[in-house]
């Protein structure tokens, strides 16, 4: 299998491909501000051919190339319900008035945009994915499970990182339901999982139990508190 990733140049976003192997179809995860002409090029380079995005949450700084992706591929962006608004709205999430160039660019609304459910499998691109909301970054936030010949990999989107979590002080963001996920997504979680997040470096679940300073809280509270 094949997976290969870069940062965004706005806020180290990390967008995603995945496939089968070189010139296959893929799946595209997270295409972030400013990443078209990077992610042309790694398509380039493995010769793939984009089947769909995906997205882990709404936030701007996750979706914002989705509609040029989508329109140039012609291919479908999926989004939890409880996020599609963002893809129409982002200025609300910023407190910014609607049309407002952002980044000094454009923002444009996908226009092909499929609903994501928990628990969902999604089979794309010969790569079968399975989805799992975990709110609490935001409502709609959902992490994606795919399972190579090495280990698990989960794409973990603003959920977990590598040393910490995503913040929660944004409209729609939750403390307890971000506790609540972490407690039932990822502490059951196999220790091998790799963790490719949102942003920053890649990790595994081992690592983050032993060391994540908010995981280890949640696992240590979990049999008290019920989350």
């Amino acid at each position: 299998m094949l997976i290969a990733g870069f940062p965004a140049p706005a806020f180290g976003t990390n967008c995603w491909v995945v496939a089968p192997a070189a010139g296959e179809q893929c799946v595209i995860i997270d295409p972030g501000i400013g990443v078209v002409d990077q992610l042309d090029d790694l398509l380039a380079k493995h010769r793939l051919h984009p089947a769909a995005v995906i997205l882990t949450h709404g936030h701007i700084d996750h979706t914002f190339s989705v509609a040029p992706v989508c329109g140039a591929k012609d291919i479908p962006a999926y989004i939890h319900p409880a996020d599609a608004d963002q893809l129409a709205d982002p200025w609300s999430y910023i407190g910014a008035a609607r049309g407002t160039p952002m980044f000094g660019l454009e923002y444009t609304e996908p226009s092909d945009v499929k609903a994501l459910a928990d628990g969902e499998v999604l089979e794309l691109a010969g790569i079968t994915v399975t989805t799992t909301l975990a709110p609490g970054h935001t409502p709609g936030s959902l992490v994606f499970g795919v399972q190579t010949p090495d280990a698990p990999v989960l794409f973990s989107g603003d959920l977990l990182f590598a040393g910490s979590i995503g913040r929660v002080d944004l409209p729609g963001g939750s403390t307890q339901d971000m506790l609540r996920s972490l407690a039932r997504v990822v502490l059951p979680m196999d220790d091998a999982t790799v963790v490719k997040p949102g942003h920053g470096p890649d990790t595994t679940i081992a690592r983050e139990r032993a060391t994540n300073p908010y995981l280890r809280q949640v696992a240590e509270s979990f049999p008290r508190t019920g989350l």
